[in-house]
């Protein structure tokens, strides 16, 4: 039924012809009729007449046969085409150069960007330092495509070169927080990577997402890498978060205590790694002295510690 607030009235009748369980043919008439500027039926309408008719069967289905040696199994995640050539340092600064020149919102722009990030998966770090010479300029908009796509690209050596970008301060602060958070997302840390990072932790001032983003690699690295704790990068890492503990998590001032707070998060985040810390844990945990949002911290950074370090008997019970 229609109402009085309807707009569009609309008809589909369709009649088909079925013979052996095979459609020979279906016939369909389709109207529109727009409400408000009609009367009695008339008006702005619309009648579409469709016909399909079946004209032949074919009674064998021919296709390619395919050789079952070049099927494989594999993910729904993409792919793309091995080159049987290397491709070279050269060809990847001409690359960000044909970006600088492409319109920015076209399919010519995010096929070159695609192709400038699996181009420097193949360079080695040396190449990548002559590319950086070459390509580190900013194009239209203040846009450096070599920076936006070093946190795709995930090798050991775009993690050196990255973080020797950003010991070199020769970015601006936002682009440096880019590069952190993607450490969080590379798919197969090194201990090469982790070694080349390690020292950022060390730098005064060291950011947040410096913290956060080298404890999530590692956290990373230690769930596929078994046992983490006996690779030295890993020991460096963790050496480093236990000064800044100073064995019993005691800060001094409002500054203090929110170093201390990011420190634990990010032993917090190494998880496996971090169980050599598990005994200091528990004296900045059970220590009245410490305030509360240090002892509280103290306990959430061993949400990723394994059990087997027995967490239960290294915090006090009943406090």
């Amino acid at each position: 039924s229609q109402s009085e607030q309807q707009i569009l009235s609309s008809k589909l009748e369709c009649v088909q012809s079925i013979k052996d369980g095979v459609l020979e043919e279906a016939k369909c008439t389709e109207s529109n009729l727009v409400t408000p500027f009609s009367e009695k039926g008339s008006g702005a309408k619309t009648q579409t007449q469709s016909s399909l008719k079946l004209f032949q069967v074919e009674t064998e289905t021919l296709y390619k046969k395919v050789d079952s040696e070049d099927l494989y199994v594999t993910s729904m995640f993409y792919e793309r085409e091995q080159n049987e050539r290397e491709v070279t340092g050269g060809e990847v600064t001409e690359l960000v150069w044909k970006l600088c020149l492409a319109h920015s919102a076209s399919f010519e722009t995010a096929d070159l960007f695609m192709a400038l990030v699996f181009g420097l998966r193949h360079l080695s770090l040396e190449a990548l330092k002559v590319v950086w010479q070459r390509s580190s300029f900013k194009c239209r908009d203040n846009w450096q495509p070599l920076i936006d796509a070093l946190p795709s690209c995930a090798t050991e050596a775009c993690v050196v070169l990255m973080k020797e970008i950003i010991a070199s301060g020769e970015v601006e602060e936002d682009k440096m927080e880019y590069f952190f958070w993607s450490f969080s997302f590379i798919p197969k840390p090194t201990s090469g990577m982790i070694e080349s990072l390690a020292p950022l932790l060390k730098s005064p001032g060291a950011s947040q997402s410096c913290f956060l983003g080298v404890t999530a690699l590692l956290h990373r690295f230690c769930s596929t890498y078994n046992p983490c704790d006996a690779v030295p990068a890993v020991q460096s890492v963790m050496r480093t978060l236990g000064k800044y503990l100073g064995g019993n998590c005691t800060v001094q001032d409002s500054e203090g205590l929110s170093q201390m707070q990011l420190v634990l998060k990010a032993i917090g985040n190494a998880g496996l790694a971090a169980a050599s810390l598990a005994p200091v844990l528990s004296l900045c945990a059970s220590l009245k002295s410490n305030p509360i949002e240090i002892r509280l911290a103290a306990i959430q950074a061993f949400r990723r510690i394994p059990c087997s370090v027995r967490v239960s008997d290294l915090l006090p019970a009943g406090d």
